[in-house]
């Protein structure tokens, strides 16, 4: 049995940052039921080129859902999604802050008329306050939470973390908040709204520097790849591609100061402490970027590694070199999963490793309203005749 055996998940959400909070809960065992327009659906079908007219981002982020249309837009669909919430335990939707309430399905009317729902609602700027309207996505969140300032090269623009860092954290949140209020429902038999804002999220993962600023009127400097409070910290080229190491304190440093042929920097005055490397930085990354220059990856890693100076080190990878990487592997992270028109697909495994009931990986996502007929009829009972007439007047 999966840990979240038996809960169903009404799943609203569209491209990322929703997806994936829904996807993480079905990795998890729930019954996630995709919701999507009958015409277009979700834009994560569109949203990197498809291979061969596959939209693979879209399968591999919903998988182990279900997928049915019904479009919002028409009276008779909020009509046909009220019908559905005595059969859910969660209702997951991501739209700009407000969007429910406006369609007369506000999440605390929601929790009143069915005390045991949770309603999740993850938006770029929560449910209140004055830019709670506002629409959103990664780079805005990522720019307006502080984060950006963080991110770049001394001396030029502020950067975007990589990937959707701000839409796929803020998913982990709503899906931290989806299960500590199931937590809470199995006590007091009571469900309740989940209220996640994607600027909250980024904010409150940058290095407490609101908290030091505060304190201090210090503001933090971009710095690339180093650390503000630590050095050596940094990403090295060598001779075929990139190493990172990672000093954090004077013990790892003399390993590595012996390592690189340098053991009296361990005893040099100017690095002897984190806040003497900090200051000396520049001539610290210096030195340990000159030594790795000289080498190979390999030779780096194998000299640095747990089987020489065993301090924290590790290869840049490229995606390529993922797809056959041993701990990725013995992780059971690299799930393969069959396709019928490219064969099979390759797509993350469960994260959170549980050992009594462990999740699972099990399908792709759906193909548009795959599962219509299916789930109108097992909750709802519809017939063919029924689903038919939705069906002509566009609200499935």
């Amino acid at each position: 049995m999966t840990a979240l055996a038996g809960i169903r998940v009404l799943d609203l959400t569209r491209f990322v940052a929703g997806p994936f909070c829904t996807a993480i809960l079905a990795d998890l065992g729930a019954d996630v039921i995709k919701v999507e327009a009958p015409r277009g659906g979700d834009e994560g079908r569109f949203a990197y080129p498809p291979v061969d007219g596959v939209p693979v981002f879209f399968l591999a982020l919903n998988r182990n859902k279900r997928g049915i249309t019904l479009d919002l837009r028409h009276e008779a669909g909020r009509e046909l999604l009220r019908r559905l919430l005595p059969h859910v335990d969660v209702l997951v939707e991501n739209f700009a802050g407000g969007t429910l309430a406006r369609w007369g399905l506000a999440p605390e009317q929601l929790c009143r008329d069915h005390p045991r729902l949770i309603v999740a609602s993850l938006s770029g700027f929560g449910q209140t306050g004055p830019w709670a309207p506002r629409p959103s996505y990664d780079i805005v969140t990522q720019a307006v939470s502080g984060f950006m300032s963080l991110t770049g090269f001394p001396g030029g623009p502020p950067t975007r973390g990589g990937g959707s860092l701000g839409d796929y954290l803020q998913g982990m949140f709503g899906a931290i908040g989806v299960l500590g209020a199931l937590c809470a429902r199995d006590r007091t038999g009571r469900g309740q709204a989940v209220d996640v804002s994607g600027m909250d999220a980024m904010f409150s993962v940058i290095d407490c520097w609101a908290s030091l600023y505060a304190a201090s009127g210090r503001l933090p400097q971009r710095v690339g790849n180093r650390h503000l409070g630590t050095a050596p910290y940094d990403c090295y080229r060598a001779r075929d591609g990139w190493v990172v190491i990672a000093i954090g304190s004077n013990k790892l440093f003399r390993r590595l100061a012996t390592a690189i042929g340098r053991p009296e920097l361990g005893e040099d005055p100017r690095f002897r402490g984190v806040g003497g490397r900090v200051r000396h930085s520049d001539e610290i990354n210096g030195i340990v970027g000159d030594w790795v220059a000289g080498r190979t990856v390999e030779e780096v890693t194998s000299t640095l590694g747990p089987e020489g100076a065993n301090v924290p080190c590790a290869p840049v990878h490229t995606i390529d070199q993922l797809l056959g990487h041993s701990q990725l592997l013995a992780r059971g992270m690299l799930e393969r999963l069959p396709h019928p028109q490219l064969g099979e697909l390759v797509v993350p495994g469960v994260v959170a490793k549980l050992s009594r009931t462990p999740g699972k990986v099990h399908r792709l996502g759906p193909a548009l309203g795959e599962h219509t007929d299916e789930v109108y009829r097992e909750l709802l009972g519809l017939g063919g005749d029924e689903l038919a007439q939705l069906r002509a007047t566009g609200v499935i």
